[in-house]
């Protein structure tokens, strides 16, 4: 038996290692879902070449998607700090990386100074011959399975965020797991939307038997996509509010800022990360902004606090102005941002069109 079978949960293609202790999990009132290839991490699945060489990299030469370390560390101090110095947090990652790439994966985590509850991996070697190469790149069902298990191992009122990207349908799958969760679909719907994204068989009847042991409610908080494959935001107006599409890391961060998650320093350290490892400019921090107020997604209060420490550190210039003048906050909750002044579409769609992609 391999190695990585002792150490793992493995159900069907599913396979989670688990890290945390099971009170850890328990008690942990907010839980951060991370998409590991295109979110975190600057990886290359397209082809079959793409994938292996994935495979051959050491822990040390994976390379990060511009910031996403920086911000990560952000938010486990944050975290930290509201939790009474707490060294742990609570954060998992979902990838179609094989299990045996578990140990590397774990290892450049690690070197980055984050410490998971627990990864998900992919057992795709399975999947290597001719009438099942497409289940190499098709991640739905999988992804799905995974977060509903995730689902079981933490508290029925936990507040879930989550991160992915535009390459592997993420706003989808994150979308119709939220919807999973609080039973918006019947189940001749559930199978009819299943179906269509190629999720037959076995796995499909595993997550309708966990959808009838999760908790009845609707975990998720917060989605970031991470424009990998650079879609016109627009598309991501049917998922709702809560979904956020980014153009980069920083403009995620500027987001965790406005939602009371981070402090201005800490947006100051991705920002500086993204200079200093990836050659970001001003020209393009004043960008991401002027793309935040537009949209709309950014408030006057919180550009009102954000702006002037971005200008003293030098982040972007001294005479910066909006072209597009950010909109006051129309509903908040605590520190949590709902809604900005103006007509938009609902923050959670009761009926999200799964069937038809117009992208």
């Amino acid at each position: 038996m391999a190695e990585w079978r002792t150490r793992a949960e493995i159900t069907a293609d599913v396979v989670f290692f688990k890290y945390a202790s099971d009170q850890a999990e328990g008690e942990a009132q907010e839980v951060f879902i991370w998409d590991l290839d295109k979110t975190y991490l600057d990886t290359k699945f397209e082809t079959l070449k793409g994938l292996y060489q994935t495979a051959l990299e050491k822990a040390f030469q994976k390379r990060n998607v511009p910031g996403t370390g920086a911000l990560v560390r952000a938010l486990r101090n944050s975290w930290q700090e509201s939790h009474s110095g707490r060294e742990d947090f609570p954060i998992y990652f979902i990838t179609a990386s094989f299990p045996q790439m578990e140990k590397k994966i774990h290892e450049k985590l690690n070197l980055d100074g984050i410490y998971p509850y627990g990864i998900f991996l992919k057992d795709n070697l399975k999947n290597l011959r001719p009438k099942r190469l497409w289940r190499l790149t098709h991640q739905i069902g999988y992804k799905l399975q995974a977060l509903l298990q995730l689902r079981l191992h933490l508290r029925d009122d936990v507040r879930q965020v989550l991160w992915g990207d535009d390459s592997e349908a993420d706003a989808t799958i994150y979308s119709l797991y939220s919807d999973i969760c609080a039973r918006r679909l019947t189940e001749k719907d559930l199978r009819l939307v299943l179906k269509s994204f190629r999720v037959v068989g076995n796995q499909m009847e595993t997550i309708l038997r966990l959808q009838q042991e999760i908790p009845e409610n609707d975990p998720v908080e917060k989605i970031y996509i991470n424009l990998a494959a650079d879609t016109d935001t627009e598309y991501y107006t049917k998922f709702g509010r809560r979904t956020l599409p980014t153009y980069n890391t920083f403009q995620t961060a500027i987001d965790l800022f406005q939602d009371g998650r981070l402090k201005p320093e800490q947006v100051g350290r991705v920002a500086q990360d993204m200079i200093q490892n990836y050659g970001f400019t001003k020209e393009e921090f004043e960008k991401s902004l002027e793309d935040l107020a537009k949209r709309p997604a950014l408030s006057e209060k919180a550009a009102e606090e954000i702006v002037p420490f971005l200008q003293t550190e030098g982040f972007v210039h001294d005479n910066f102005e909006f072209t597009h003048r950010p909109r006051q906050v129309k509903s908040q909750i605590g520190e949590r941002v709902f809604e900005l002044e103006g007509n938009y579409e609902p923050w959670v769609p009761e009926n999200v069109d799964y069937l038809h992609d117009y992208r």
